[in-house]
């Protein structure tokens, strides 16, 4: 099941209606009390990102679910011009530039980047980032797995990196974050598996 489209905005503009959708979700499925507070938090964890991470902006939110598995979706036009996408591109193949801070910082990453922003060498570690030559694409579980095997080897800016990971409330309720970025699109996908 595909629910209906909501164009929201990062000044706020129905967000609400988003809310209310995921409640309807909610309710027509059945979920449980508990599922139901998860699809709701992450749903507002999803509209905080939108008015975080993807600067004055509007998207389009939506939710789909099958065999128990809902996936939040938030499509956004990047201010991402040639230049700051090959700039991303090479920092992420390189890692020198500084971290940006926290889950949302690091995600954030791929919808503003700027001059001022850097990109964590943490953030594009093996695993954690796909490239094509049209597209770049992360997921948080790749993310973890490579950390857990940095910090396993005693490594501080992952040890740090794990902290980071560790305090953010979308990561301990969700399944998995995905960010995809194919020409100025970029989709942010929070999945999360009902049981």
């Amino acid at each position: 099941m595909k629910t209906d489209v909501i164009l929201v905005s990062s000044r706020g503009n129905h967000i609400d209606t988003a809310l209310e959708q995921a409640e309807k979700v909610a309710a027509y499925k059945g979920l449980s009390p508990k599922n139901t507070i998860h699809l709701r938090l992450l749903t507002e964890e999803m509209m905080g990102m939108m008015r975080s991470i993807t600067g004055e902006t509007e998207g389009k939110f939506w939710i789909e679910d099958e065999d128990d598995v809902y996936q939040l979706h938030l499509l956004v036009e990047v201010r991402l011009d040639y230049e700051k996408r090959e700039k991303l591109i090479a920092a992420s193949t390189s890692g020198v530039n500084e971290a940006a801070k926290g889950l949302m910082g690091k995600i954030r990453t791929f919808f503003d980047v700027s001059e001022d922003v850097g990109v964590s060498s943490a953030f594009f570690m093996p695993g954690g980032l796909e490239m094509t030559h049209d597209s770049i694409g992360w997921s948080m579980l790749d993310y973890r797995a490579a950390l857990e095997e940095r910090v396993a080897s005693r490594d501080k800016s992952a040890e740090e990196a794990w902290d980071e990971l560790e305090k953010s409330v979308v990561s301990h309720v969700a399944d998995d974050i995905k960010v995809n970025v194919k020409g100025r699109r970029a989709e942010l996908i929070i999945i999360k598996k009902m049981a």
